[in-house]
């Protein structure tokens, strides 16, 4: 049997880096480095990134605020970015409701995101945002986007893993 499997199984050369190095990491950068690495290893090209809630009651209502705590791609999309969501299908599926959000092709894309243009430059056509809650309530996202026209069920069930293993660190960061 070769250490090759179907798209989007985490492999046991991911899940090896994962298990060895996530006890071991001394930052959020070193876990979220990992992190990358093993999403890079399962679902090849792509971009991950971590976004928190930091909408505050001095915000405008009905809006959040999101902050991005880390990035797969710093030059495009840094660390501390800021952008203003409005409630929408979207924002209410991951926040309010805390259900992933699965975005397919450009006009999924456009629909959801205002740097839709900045996402295709990047050569990236699909999404999937899963939202990390604390007591029951959305507080960040973990996102990852890929070159792939669709989505097969087990990457959507990999990228999942992968944020819930993310979950401690982003947790600990959120204010």
């Amino acid at each position: 049997m070769g250490d090759r499997s179907p798209a989007g199984v985490l492999t046991s050369a991911a899940c090896q880096l994962l298990c060895d190095g996530l006890p071991q990491a001394a930052s959020l950068d070193q876990a979220f480095a990992l992190l990358e690495r093993a999403r890079a290893m399962v679902l090849g090209a792509g971009m991950l990134t971590m976004n928190l809630d930091v909408t505050t009651p001095q915000d405008p209502p009905g809006e959040i605020r999101l902050r991005r705590l880390w990035t797969s791609e710093p030059v495009a999309y840094p660390v501390g970015g800021e952008k203003t969501k409005t409630r929408t299908p979207w924002s209410r599926q991951l926040f309010e409701q805390g259900r992933v959000f699965v975005g397919e092709g450009a006009e999924a894309l456009a629909r959801v995101f205002d740097d839709h243009a900045r996402i295709a430059s990047l050569n990236l056509h699909a999404v999937v945002n899963v939202p990390i809650a604390r007591a029951g309530r959305s507080v960040a996202t973990f996102n990852v986007l890929g070159p792939r026209p669709r989505w097969h069920v087990d990457e959507v069930a990999a990228i999942r893993m992968l944020a819930l293993l993310a979950a401690p660190w982003v947790l600990a960061a959120v204010p």
